[in-house]
C-alpha cells in the first residue's frame, strides 16, 4: 500500500537479528503545520540497550522529535534510520508509548492485555501462547499481583506500567515513550524510570522524553533541545551541568531559555559534537555487535486477518459494554424510558375502529419511529470517542477501521433489535397497537430495525467526529431536534416550504415515519372507502404513507451505509494525523 509520502521503495532480505536497535539522526528539519520549523538540524544516536532522555522546555519539538524517530512522521530534511535502514512501523521491532493511557479501563489487566496481544501478535498465535506471552511480560514490570485488577483501579505508575506491557507482548527492539513519568510522584516516578533501566540491561533500547528534572539524570544520554528545536548539548548525564556552567539541572533550563549553548568539554559534547555520537555510542564490551554494510527495509509483518480481527474487536467490545455501568444503565433505560412516554402520553383502544382517534395513530407511529432512532443514537454516541487513544495506538500495530466499525454493529444491532422487539410487544400489550397479523407486525418490526441501524450508524459517525464523552453528550440533542422537526409528522411533508422538504429528505426519522404508517396501512385505516377525505390531520399527510414500506426501508438502508462509510472516513484520518506510513486501506 503506497504511503501519503510516495510509494514504498522495494524490501530487501530480512536484517541481522541485535539486541536492540541502533537509531540514528542526522541533520534532522521539521516543519509543523501552524507552528512552523520545530526542529532544526538535529543530530545524534541512540545505541543498543541504552536509554536516551530528550529534554527542552515546552515547544522546543521533544514530542516531534520522538515521532520522528520512531517513523511515526515523515522527515522533513534529513533522515532518521533504525540499523541504517528505514523505520518499520511499531511492533515488533519497536513499541511507542504515548502520554494519554492506551489502555481500556474497563476491563482486568490481563483480559485486556490478552485482547491488544491477539491484534499485535503474527497470525496463527495459539490462545495458549497469547496468555503466556501475557504472563511474561507482567512479571518484570511489577504487576503480576495486579493481573485481575481492573484497569481503572491501577495507580497511575501502575497504568503507565501497564501500557509499557502492552508494547513489550511482542518483544520490541526499541521501545519509545512519551513523558512516561508526567504526573507521576518522584517515587513512582524512579520506580518506573527503574523499570526501564531493567529493559535496557536486556537489550531494549530506549528513547524517552520529559520534563521531569531527575529524569535527566537517570538516563545514558541526554538530549537538550533549545526553544527552536536545535540540539544544544547531546552527552552524558553527568556532564550536563559542566557544559553549561552551572551547578543544577534548573539552571540549564535558565541557560538555554537565555540562548546558551553547551561549551565543548572534555568528553566531546557540545554543538558540533552531535554527528560524532555514533562513535560514542558503540555496545560496551561482550554486547554483540551488528553491522550493516547498507542501508535495510524492514519486511511486511504480517497482521491479523480481517476476521480475526472482527471476531475479537466484537468480543472485546461486549465484554467492554457489560463491564461499563454507564453503557449497561443506557441500554436498559431507554426502552423503560419510551415505554413509559407511550403509556403517559396516548390512551389505550387508539386503533379501535368503534372509538377511533386518528390524529392519536399517526403520533404513535412517529413516536415508535423515534423510539427506534433514539435508541440507536444513544447507543452509538458513546461507541467510539471514549477510546479514540487506545484506537489509534491499536491502528499503528495494524488495526484495520473496517473491522473495528463492524464490530461495533455487529454488537449493538442485535441489542437494537431486541429492544425494538420489546417495545412493539409491550405496545401491542399495552393496546396502543392493534390487533393485526403478522405480516402487519413483520413490517413494523422491519422499519423499526432499520431506523435503529441508520441512527446507530449516525451516532457512530458522531462519536468518531467528537473528542471525548462529553462532547458526544452535547451531539444528543443537536441531533435528535431535527429528526422531530423534519419528520413530517408534526408539519406535514405537503405543507412544508421547499427547503423544509429538502432538509425533511436527510432525515432518517422521515422514512421509518413513512415506513410504519404504510406498513400498519395509515393511508386508508380511517377512509371510508367511497372518498379519498379522511381525518384533516390524516389528510394533510397526502400520500405520505401511499408507497410501500419497502421503498423507505432502502432508503434508512442506503442512509447507514453512508453513514458506516463515513465513519470509516474519519478514523482513517484521526489515526493518520501525521503518520506516515501505508495504512490507508485499514
Amino acid at each position: 500500500m503506497p504511503s501519503p509520502t510516495g510509494p514504498r521503495p522495494p524490501l530487501s532480505p530480512p536484517r541481522a537479528p541485535g539486541p536492540g536497535l541502533r537509531i540514528q539522526a542526522r541533520g534532522l528539519t521539521q516543519q509543523v503545520r501552524g507552528a512552523g520549523r520545530v526542529l532544526h538540524d538535529v543530530s545524534f544516536d541512540a545505541a543498543p540497550g541504552r536509554i536516551v532522555v530528550i529534554a527542552g522546555s515546552s515547544g522546543a519539538g521533544k514530542t516531534v522529535l520522538l515521532e520522528t524517530l520512531a517513523g511515526l512522521r515523515a522527515t522533513g530534511e534529513g533522515a532518521v534510520t533504525h540499523d541504517g535502514g528505514q523505520p518499520g512501523p511499531p511492533g515488533p521491532e519497536f513499541g511507542f508509548v504515548p502520554q494519554e493511557d492506551v489502555l481500556h479501563r474497563d476491563l482486568p489487566l490481563h483480559r485486556t492485555l490478552v485482547y491488544a496481544a491477539g491484534l499485535r501478535m503474527p497470525p496463527g498465535t495459539s490462545a495458549e501462547s497469547v496468555t503466556a506471552a501475557v504472563d511474561r511480560v507482567l512479571v518484570p514490570l511489577g504487576l503480576s499481583h495486579r493481573a485481575g485488577t481492573p484497569v481503572r483501579a491501577l495507580s497511575g505508575g501502575e497504568r503507565k506500567r501497564a501500557g509499557i506491557a502492552a508494547e513489550l507482548l511482542t518483544g520490541p527492539r526499541a521501545l519509545f515513550l512519551d513523558e512516561p513519568t508526567s504526573g507521576l510522584d518522584p517515587v513512582t516516578g524512579a520506580a518506573l524510570l527503574r523499570t526501564l533501566r531493567s529493559l535496557a540491561e536486556g537489550g531494549t533500547t530506549i528513547v524517552l522524553t520529559t520534563h521531569v528534572l531527575a529524569d535527566l539524570l537517570r538516563g545514558d544520554r541526554v538530549v537538550f533541545l533549545s526553544p527552536g528545536g536545535q540540539v544544544v548539548y547531546s552527552g552524558e548525564p553527568g556532564g550536563l551541568c559542566r557544559a553549561f556552567g552551572v551547578d543544577t539541572v534548573e539552571d540549564v533550563y535558565d541557560a538555554v531559555a537565555g540562548g546558551a549553548v553547551a561549551g565543548a568539554g572534555s568528553d566531546g559534547t557540545g554543538p558540533d559534537s552531535a554527528a560524532d555520537d555514533s562513535a560514542k555510542a558503540e555496545p560496551a564490551p561482550g554486547e554483540p555487535v551488528v553491522r550493516h554494510t547498507g542501508p535495510a527495509q524492514p519486511l511486511p509483518r504480517p497482521r491479523v486477518g480481517a476476521v480475526r480481527q472482527w471476531s475479537l474487536l466484537t468480543r472485546r467490545g461486549a465484554a467492554l459494554l457489560l463491564h461499563n455501568r454507564l453503557s449497561v444503565a443506557v441500554l436498559a433505560g431507554s426502552p423503560v424510558v419510551i415505554v413509559a412516554m407511550f403509556a403517559v402520553l396516548f390512551r389505550a383502544g387508539a386503533f379501535d375502529p368503534a372509538d377511533p382517534d386518528p390524529g392519536s395513530t399517526a403520533m404513535i407511529m412517529f413516536w415508535i419511529a423515534f423510539g427506534a432512532f433514539f435508541f440507536g443514537l444513544t447507543y452509538g454516541l458513546l461507541q467510539i470517542c471514549a477510546e479514540l487513544p487506545v484506537l489509534r495506538r491499536e491502528w499503528l500495530a495494524g488495526l484495520r477501521i473496517g473491522p473495528y466499525v463492524a464490530s461495533k454493529l455487529t454488537i449493538m444491532l442485535p441489542v437494537l433489535t431486541a429492544a425494538d422487539a420489546l417495545l412493539l410487544a409491550v405496545l401491542r400489550a399495552l393496546d396502543r397497537l392493534p390487533a393485526a397479523g403478522w405480516d402487519t407486525y413483520v413490517s413494523l418490526f422491519v422499519s423499526s430495525v432499520l431506523a435503529s441501524a441508520a441512527a446507530l450508524a449516525l451516532g457512530l459517525l458522531a462519536s468518531a467526529a467528537v473528542s471525548d464523552p462529553g462532547q458526544a453528550t452535547l451531539m444528543l440533542p443537536l441531533l435528535c431536534f431535527p429528526q422531530v422537526l423534519f419528520s413530517g409528522a408534526f408539519v406535514p411533508v405537503p405543507r412544508m416550504t421547499g427547503a423544509g422538504e429538502t432538509i425533511s429528505r436527510a432525515m432518517t426519522n422521515r422514512w421509518a415515519f413513512e415506513a410504519l404508517g404504510s406498513g400498519i396501512g395509515l393511508d386508508a385505516l380511517w377512509r371510508d372507502g367511497s372518498s379519498r377525505l379522511g381525518p384533516p390531520l390524516l389528510t394533510s399527510y397526502g400520500d405520505s404513507f401511499a408507497g410501500p414500506a419497502s421503498g423507505d426501508w432502502l432508503i434508512l438502508a442506503g442512509f447507514t451505509l453512508v453513514f458506516l462509510a463515513l465513519t470509516w472516513t474519519v478514523l482513517v484520518r484521526k489515526c493518520r494525523g501525521g503518520v506516515v506510513r501505508g495504512r490507508a486501506g485499514r
